[in-house]
């Protein structure tokens, strides 16, 4: 069993129906996980994807914030959710294809402005979110799994467009990689797109305010697709599409692929 998935941040999927649309006309993956979908799972547009081929989807929601959703082309069954740091937040949801293969869609806490817990509260929901994820790991540990999402974090040098400017900014701080790090490890998981693409600068977000995004090129690789220890030899054909984040009303965040042979 063949198949290519894709991950996105679609920020607003009722807002952005017509991008995603595009996606799956123009590049056919046959599962395309979307976060912070920004929607009750009834009023996330389910016919117009069903319209191109799209027939099944497994989704969490809320009005306005957060949501994340798996559409398929391949038949899927609901595999639950996980409310981690009890924030009672729609930020993950899980699905079985039929041939047992599950698929994790997460949606990380951003951590708001400052990396400090003491006087930020969002960050401290992000690190023990991330402890949580770990600890999940670490007791039921992943197998014939695929993890993808966008998890806030851009951990390696190169995954940032300036490792030393960016060390105190949320996303790309010490402790932050090592609590992504270490959830990683508990459950065993590969970084597919690192694996496929281990050199070089290489980003999937890039800042609304940048006045012209694509020249200033300060980006972070924030969105990514993990697979559980089993299938680290199933994969092949990663990559990052660059040119969405200039479509008309874009994402701030780019789509991420990858090719699975289960």
């Amino acid at each position: 069993m063949a198949f290519t998935l894709a991950t996105w941040n679609i920020n607003s999927v009722r807002l952005r129906e017509g991008l995603v649309a595009r996606l799956l006309q123009e590049e056919g993956p046959d599962i395309l996980c979307l976060q912070e979908c920004k929607s009750p799972v009834e009023k996330i547009p389910r016919d117009q994807f069903a319209a191109l081929g799209y027939g099944h989807m497994v989704a969490r929601g809320q009005k306005g914030y957060n949501g994340v959703a798996i559409l398929s082309r391949l038949p899927l069954e609901d595999a639950g959710d996980m409310n981690f740091a009890a924030l009672g937040h729609a930020r993950h949801v899980a699905a079985r294809l039929e041939n047992g293969t599950v698929i994790h869609n997460f949606y990380v806490p951003a951590g708001g402005d400052k990396p400090d817990r003491a006087i930020n509260e969002k960050f401290g929901q992000k690190l023990d979110y991330l402890t949580e994820m770990r600890d999940w790991f670490r007791d039921s540990r992943p197998e014939k799994a695929i993890l993808v999402g966008d998890l806030n974090i851009a951990p390696r040098e190169d995954d940032v467009w300036s490792h030393k400017q960016l060390l105190k900014v949320v996303s790309h701080t010490p402790i932050e990689v090592e609590h992504l790090g270490n959830a990683q490890e508990a459950g065993g998981w590969t970084d597919v797109t690192r694996a496929d693409i281990p050199e070089g600068q290489l980003y999937s977000w890039w800042s609304y305010r940048a006045r012209d995004w694509d020249a200033a090129d300060k980006g972070r690789r924030l969105d990514h697709i993990w697979t559980s220890g089993d299938l680290k030899n199933a994969f092949h054909s990663s990559r990052i599409l660059r040119a969405a984040r200039g479509w008309d009303q874009p994402s701030d965040h780019a789509p991420v692929f990858a090719t699975f042979d289960l």
